[in-house]
């Protein structure tokens, strides 16, 4: 789910006006004392120079912190991933994938309306066809994800294709000590699937790994896409696109299996994943930098395992907790390293 670093703006030089020509049939008026007004130079942020002292002016919108937004959106995605493992049984990993995609596409283009055909209209073709691959990317992370979730543990697929996020981190800092971040990484998927016991789903474990080359291209594409789009708008169109791309695959099951029970159920899960920690990583990643993003995304896994055990009583064992910790530590420090890169 990676990011442009916000920019803080400075004030500008201020220009003042020139003096008043004086009334002819009135005397000039005698000049103000020096103490009596404060010069624009000395006001304070957020004042302004007037007789008497500074003023302060009225505070803008709050923005909500960027870091706040992403730390939301993981708790959201990982309910609604929980959630979503119930559906399988009815619709498959790729059908419930295919109607959480289409239901939240259709919610968000009927809110975006006339303004998203304008941004359509308007953009350059270059953003559009970014868009359309942000799109075909998001479809291919999460049915596979799907399909990983459905053969293995949440946590377990959740640090399989966090290794996308982690790669792209490690690749970022350009040193060679930072592989070992990824070596930390590899030591914590090994004791999350144990192959020497045989346990772990190895069709499940190469859908993981196929979500994180995804996600991995996720990263970069929504970084690009938000830079150019509004958030509501970038995310409309790429999940219209997600959805056309999924549908070969998920809508013949999903449609011979669906009934009115069944859909509202989908439809309550897809604002919990992907409506709404999609606009609130997008607008995250517009206000956070790389490392910040990176930093706080190496919580992924260990919020998957929480969710699984709350949701859906998927416990843990020590193995798979020690190796969630690996992973989430590799996370951290790859993000770190990439910042001091």
């Amino acid at each position: 789910m990676n990011a442009p670093a916000s920019a803080s703006g400075s004030a500008g030089p201020v220009a003042t006006a020139p003096p008043a020509p004086a009334s002819a049939a009135a005397p000039a008026a005698a000049p103000a004392p020096a103490a009596a007004v404060r010069p624009v130079a000395d006001a304070g942020p957020g004042t302004a120079a007037v007789p008497g002292g500074p003023t302060r002016r009225p505070a803008g919108p709050y923005r909500v912190p960027g870091a706040m937004l992403l730390l939301v959106a993981m708790m959201v995605l990982h309910t609604g991933g929980a959630l979503a493992t119930e559906l399988f049984a009815s619709l498959g990993p790729a059908g419930t994938t295919w109607l959480r995609l289409s239901i939240a596409a259709a919610i968000l283009v009927a809110c975006t309306g006339r303004s998203l055909w304008r941004v359509v209209r308007a953009a350059p073709r270059a953003d559009l066809l970014g868009t359309v691959a942000l799109g075909v990317v998001s479809a291919g992370m999460m049915l596979l994800f799907s399909e990983a979730a459905a053969r293995l543990p949440l946590g377990t697929a959740t640090a399989l294709e966090f290794l996308g996020p982690l790669a792209v981190a490690v690749a970022g800092s350009r040193r060679p000590r930072e592989l070992l971040w990824l070596a930390l990484a590899a030591a914590g998927v090994l004791l999350l699937t144990s192959p020497w016991t045989g346990s772990a789903s190895l069709v499940g474990v190469l859908f993981g790994l196929g979500s994180a080359a995804c996600w991995a291209a996720y990263v970069i594409g929504t970084a690009h896409v938000g830079s150019r789009f509004s958030a509501q708008h970038g995310l409309a169109l790429s999940l219209a696109v997600a959805s056309v791309a999924a549908a070969p695959f998920g809508a013949p099951g999903a449609v011979a299996h669906l009934t009115w029970e069944v859909a509202a159920a989908a439809a309550g899960i897809a604002v919990l994943m992907p409506l709404v920690p999609f606009l609130l990583e997008m607008k995250a990643l517009q206000r956070l930098s790389k490392t910040t993003y990176g930093t706080l995304a190496g919580l992924e896994p260990a919020v998957a395992l929480l969710a699984g055990m709350v949701l859906i009583a998927q416990t843990p064992t020590v193995l798979q907790a020690a190796g969630t910790a690996l992973v989430v530590t590799a996370g951290i420090g790859a993000a770190r390293g990439e910042g001091r890169g």
